[in-house]
């Protein structure tokens, strides 16, 4: 019989403070009332995204993870709702291509903006609110967050720098959040024209 494949890589070199945080579940509201559906987009964690009880308490019906080492598991709703899973997987370091960066803000768009009705063969699904996601909810999802937030929330927040800092008050986020490696990956998204109008 074969071994089934763990969902999670999850490191095993953090720091103490951060593993009791990613212990716990954080689900923030960052952006309520958005586009024609009138969503709300919050930020979390691995828990968070694994929490039925609290999606179902947030009307959280689809998620975003931009990590590429977790896994969600399938969740359907003690209303019966399935919940969507949608993932672009990056580190947080070094490596990944601004492509893919730029792939997750626009993703996220699609979410915020738009609602798939399904098919009659389709789970059972509604439209509701939005979750980005990576394990901690520190560096990946901040880092696309605040693109999407400067890209398409202008009349908020003039700059990727202005989102930034608006969600490191929310989240009560030190400056060394994102990580270098996901700053960097944002300036070459910016410095590169990837999505249009978006300012550093």
């Amino acid at each position: 019989m074969k071994s089934k494949t763990p969902r999670h890589g999850l490191p095993v070199d953090v720091d103490a403070s951060e593993a009791m945080e990613d212990a716990q579940y954080l689900l923030i509201p960052i952006v309520e009332n958005f586009g024609p559906h009138h969503k709300t987009l919050y930020l979390g964690n691995l828990p968070a995204a694994e929490d039925a009880d609290a999606l179902l308490n947030a009307n959280i019906t689809e998620s975003l993870n931009v990590s590429i080492n977790i896994f969600p598991q399938d969740l359907a709703l003690s209303d019966g709702t399935k919940v969507r899973r949608y993932q672009i997987g990056m580190i947080d370091g070094p490596g990944n291509s601004p492509h893919l960066l730029a792939a997750a803000v626009m993703t996220l768009q699609g979410l915020m903006h738009g609602y798939i009705e399904g098919k009659p063969h389709y789970p059972q699904h509604h439209c509701g609110n939005i979750l980005i996601h990576c394990r901690g909810g520190r560096s990946r999802s901040v880092t696309v967050l605040a693109l999407w937030m400067a890209a398409y929330c202008p009349k908020q927040f003039a700059s990727f720098k202005d989102a930034l800092d608006h969600i490191r008050i929310i989240r009560t986020l030190p400056q060394s959040y994102p990580l270098p490696g996901m700053m960097a990956l944002a300036e070459e998204v910016i410095s590169a024209g990837l999505i249009p109008g978006l300012i550093g």
